[in-house]
């Protein structure tokens, strides 16, 4: 199989989300009712009819990753579709959770335990310091780390997304994140734009939960992955068992190096990239760092056989 999958991370999510897979594939129902037996609540009415909730990251996170297996187990069962050939697996934030159970390193009911209860963390700690996310239109990772050691004069502020080209996003408190805003411009930032998010993710405003994450996480096994797998933190691929979960942990306040994790891919002369739902939001992303790569979308079930090129 010379095709890598790609899992999408939290933004990703929409009201109603898996609702078209479990229609239409029993296997996409039986998931989602395996995950509700896991979470102890019915995690289709979450993401069915609990409104603006879905964009609750302790709702949105559960979520995103069941409806993500939800469709990679219809395409096994419909398509032949044999994740244990891919090329390699990778998720943006969140998504490593996913990309993790894909290459058989994480048990499908820890990984929607470990999910939610890093939702919770995250949104209580969101809850504890006021925080948010600045996105820097033309920004590079230079220009973002100076700008937030401008900014930390005034609370935490730290580059929390390195995605692609032009798409660099800094985390931090409210302060400090107004001070990088009014600075952007004389580090050669074009302009800014504040993103609707719950708090400061991927910066030090996220310790407490991932001082909780890495609790839960040293409860869990996981085993080798048996596909590449590439991880957030490096932006390479991670092999070793122990090394995972402390990763995993790290992240909730590192940067994502996602363009890192995709050249990395692209160097290997991988080219085919599956991006499962919801949305289509990877897609985009690899369209800014190469143009000739190639990702087809299942963020529909009417997809399932159509390719789309990034």
């Amino acid at each position: 199989m010379n095709e890598a999958i790609l899992f999408p991370g939290q933004g990703a999510q929409f009201e109603g989300m898996g609702r078209d897979w479990c229609e239409a594939f029993p296997i996409a129902r039986e998931t989602f009712a395996e995950a509700s037996e896991h979470l102890g609540f019915s995690l289709e009415k979450a993401c069915w009819d609990s409104g603006d909730d879905i964009n609750r990251t302790d709702i949105a996170q559960p979520g995103i990753l069941v409806t993500s297996i939800a469709a990679i187990r219809v395409l096994e069962q419909e398509t032949g579709l044999d994740r244990s050939k891919a090329s390699m697996t990778a998720g943006l934030s969140l998504g490593e959770y996913t990309a993790l159970w894909c290459a058989g390193s994480l048990d499908f009911g820890d990984a929607v335990k470990l999910v939610r209860l890093r939702g919770q963390a995250m949104q209580d700690a969101a809850e504890q310091i006021p925080s948010g996310m600045l996105s820097l239109m033309g920004g590079d990772e230079p220009m973002a780390k100076e700008l937030a050691a401008i900014a930390s004069a005034h609370g935490i502020c730290a580059v929390a997304n390195l995605n692609a080209p032009g798409q660099v996003i800094l985390s931090g408190e409210h302060k400090a994140l107004e001070a990088a805003a009014a600075s952007a411009k004389d580090v050669g930032v074009r302009r800014t734009r504040a993103l609707v998010v719950a708090g400061g993710f991927h910066s030090e405003c996220m310790r407490p939960a991932a001082d909780r994450l890495a609790a839960a996480l040293g409860d869990v096994t996981f085993g080798a992955p048996v596909i590449p797998f590439v991880t957030n933190v490096t932006g390479k691929p991670s092999t070793d068992p122990a090394q995972i979960p402390m990763d995993l942990a790290e992240q909730v306040c590192s940067p994502v190096r996602w363009e890192d994790s995709m050249r990395w891919a692209l160097g290997q002369g991988i080219q085919n990239y599956l991006e499962p739902a919801p949305g289509a939001v990877l897609a985009g992303i690899m369209r800014k760092i190469d143009p000739e790569a190639i990702v087809r979308s299942a963020a529909k079930p009417s997809l399932l056989t159509e390719e789309g090129s990034s």
